[in-house]
């Protein structure tokens, strides 16, 4: 399927532009992609949540790291 996508602004085009990359690094690393039918709501739920907590790891090392900066 083609699709246009509307200009907006130098923000969301980036991120537009960081979806497609990631859903198509996605597919070929694991030849799926958010379409599959084999993972129940609990699943697709747990993968969020374990997202989450990667992302609060790399807030925080990027937090001190930005305090220790800070403090030289």
């Amino acid at each position: 399927m083609k699709r246009e996508i509307q200009v907006t602004d130098s923000i969301v085009d980036s991120i537009i532009d960081k979806f497609v990359e990631r859903a198509t690094f996605g597919k070929q690393k694991y030849n799926t992609d958010l379409d599959r039918s084999d993972l129940s709501l609990e699943d697709w739920l747990e993968h969020s949540i374990q997202e989450k907590l990667d992302d609060i790891l790399y807030m925080q090392k990027s937090l001190q790291t930005l305090r220790e900066t800070k403090s030289l």
